[in-house]
């Protein structure tokens, strides 16, 4: 009967031993995932008591009156099911300096900001140095997972564009930054013994540069350089690897002649970059004019094939608002495999997909049962029409119905996702709604549906239909001393343009005839933005991940011939009611015909790193 591992034991599944073979290794990770699936109902027992035994004497499970219970039952009749709002008080407690054992009995390393947010700004998700060697743990499934599909992925390497975000730190001196920064930064990926699944085009020094034109600028040097050796190529987010692509487009010609003259353009300052490139770069004319034929022709389809030819697949997230970019993927790819490997957030990793060459609108994903104890909430959604008209309306959503087990799922079923995790969160509501697809073994293999209210979203934003209207009504205030006044609005998530950028549909009511100057509706455009959480803002000035905001203004009458159309198409015309959001394309083509102006945020929103409330204090 397999254990859920200690971490101080990890070695007994430790995937990355450099005392075995590289074969050794993938059976011994393949064979964990056996056991642990094949027993995850007495696996997430375990779970759930380590948890509790180690969490015992903490302030939150005492007040609840736990009283040192390790049991399921016991737990789920007195711990509530909870969301960020309901633990924000005692994680402002630990930003602000409580080092007490508030949620964990270890010590709070520091915090995950999640892409999700509260308040406008992200969410703190608190976590533990052991929590570093769990994702490891998973990561070290990914690629024997992969070998049995693409044998050989140890003969080359891997181009993966890699980022870090910006970082701030609490009032109490805890830093907090996204779960993969605290990963390229911890010594378990810079210290990473030699293996042949993580050999990356990219040196270390080029993914933990901040400055991000020249990080991207030298791992697509570095990633030209070594073009027959790439076997792989990805990055964390479909849209984030189309960045780099037409990142590609802009600067060829500058890396081609780095290429050619074994030089390193002088925009590239960062000393320790400039020094990683050079002990790779050498003269290599040959390939710069192969590269500048390629880059050249007319058409860029196929870029990545013609330019690595060795690549196998393109490893990047296409699931939920993501799948938006798989045609653009196919064009520059001539079709490769589009990987999705692995299930994770910020509050913890989850599982892993067993078939990773499978369709992408059929990827599952197998949750391992030794990350944390997971729950789920029976989800029914109420779809409009073509899910464009209106946003899933969730059912049976109150905290006292009863939560079920990992393998107590029922096929087909949808569910919301809650955790208990070793980091302090107990019975969390992720907000993940996911699908049961399957099982192996025991072990459910769910597809990933939707962020629960997300209406928009471009790169790692969401954007929910609350925050939305508030920002439109924000900006709509503008428009009042023209004696004008917004009539009906819905959104569209542009991922045309690179970056992708959000659309806003405006239809306007005019009461006199003086026509509205083009600089009110820009300022409507930056009042939007404005008014967005600090994950878009962020976007929009650090990460240059979402372009600037467009309002489309479409002639009197357009909603009413949504309507009309809504209503041809079957929609009940007594239920119907305005989109705020629209994905559905002859949806959007309807509106672009109805389009008579259109407008652009004229300059980037403000933003800066950390909660506005610590910059306050500062």
């Amino acid at each position: 009967m397999p254990e859920a591992p200690e971490i101080n034991n990890v070695s007994e599944y430790d995937c990355c031993g450099s005392n075995s073979s590289l074969d050794g290794k993938n059976k011994k990770a393949l064979q964990f995932i056996e056991d642990v699936t094949s027993n995850a109902d007495e696996v997430q027992r375990r779970v759930l008591a380590e948890i509790l035994s180690h969490s015992a004497h903490v302030e939150y499970l005492q007040r609840h009156g736990l009283n040192g219970c390790t049991d399921q039952e016991t737990f789920k009749k007195v711990v509530p099911v909870v969301t960020y709002e309901d633990l924000k008080p005692e994680i402002d407690r630990i930003a602000n300096g409580d080092a007490s054992q508030i949620l964990c009995s270890q010590p709070i390393s520091e915090f995950l900001t999640s892409s999700g947010t509260s308040g406008g700004e992200r969410k703190l998700m608190p976590t533990i140095e052991e929590e570093l060697e769990r994702r490891s743990l998973l990561y070290s499934l990914l690629m024997p997972v992969m070998n049995q599909c693409v044998p050989g992925l140890d003969k080359g390497k891997g181009m993966y564009f890699l980022f870090i975000k910006s970082e701030a730190k609490t009032p109490g001196g805890l830093v907090a930054r996204p779960v993969l920064t605290s990963y390229y930064k911890s010594s378990h990926f810079i210290d990473r013994p030699y293996d042949p699944y993580t050999n990356y085009t990219s040196p270390n020094e080029t993914i933990l540069c901040p400055d991000s034109y020249q990080s991207m600028y030298s791992q697509l040097l570095c990633g030209l350089y070594q073009n027959t050796q790439v076997l792989r190529v990805g990055a964390v987010f479909a849209s984030g690897f189309i960045r780099a692509l037409k990142f590609l487009e802009k600067n060829w010609l500058l890396l081609c002649n780095d290429i050619r003259s074994g030089t390193l353009d002088p925009k590239i300052t960062d000393s320790s970059v400039r020094e990683a490139v050079m002990k790779i770069l050498e003269p290599n004319p040959g390939l710069a004019d192969f590269i500048e034929a390629e880059c050249g022709k007319d058409s860029w389809s196929g870029i990545i094939t013609r330019l690595w030819p060795n690549t196998k697949y393109i490893d990047v997230i296409v699931t939920g608002t993501m799948s938006q970019y798989i045609p653009t993927l196919d064009y520059y790819s001539n079709g490769l495999p589009l990987v999705c490997t692995m299930y994770a957030s910020s509050e913890c990793y989850f599982g892993l997909n067993l078939n990773p060459l499978c369709k992408p609108s059929e990827v599952s994903y197998t949750l391992i049962p030794t990350m944390c104890y997971y729950e789920f909430l029976p989800v029914n959604r109420k779809s409009g029409f073509n899910e464009s008209f209106s946003k899933p309306v969730f059912l049976n959503d109150k905290e006292n119905q009863d939560l079920v087990d990992l393998v107590d799922v029922k096929l087909g079923q949808e569910y919301e996702l809650i955790v208990t995790t070793y980091a302090g969160l107990y019975r969390y509501r992720v907000g993940d709604i996911l699908r049961v697809a399957g099982f192996k073994n025991k072990a459910p293999q769910f597809n990933f549906v939707c962020r629960k209210n997300v209406v928009l979203s471009i790169d790692s934003d969401k954007t929910d239909e609350v925050e939305l209207q508030n920002a439109v009504k924000n900006a709509a205030n503008n428009l009042l001393s023209f004696d004008a006044s917004l009539t009906e609005y819905t959104s569209y998530a542009d991922s045309s343009t690179v970056p992708g950028h959000y659309v806003l549909y405006w239809e306007i009511s005019l009461s006199r005839a003086t026509p509205i100057p083009p600089s009110v509706f820009e300022d409507c455009c930056l009042t939007v933005e404005e008014s967005f959480n600090s994950v878009y803002r962020q976007g929009r000035v650090s990460d240059k991940s979402i372009g600037p905001l467009e309002i489309k203004i479409v002639e009197s009458g357009t909603f009413d011939s949504l309507m009309d159309y809504a209503v041809g198409q079957g929609a009940s015309i007594n239920q119907y009611k305005a989109p705020r959001c629209v994905k559905y394309a002859p949806i959007v083509e309807l509106l672009n015909s109805k389009v008579v102006a259109n407008y652009f945020s004229p300059k980037c929103p403000k933003w800066a790193p950390g909660h506005k409330q610590w910059l306050a204090e500062d």
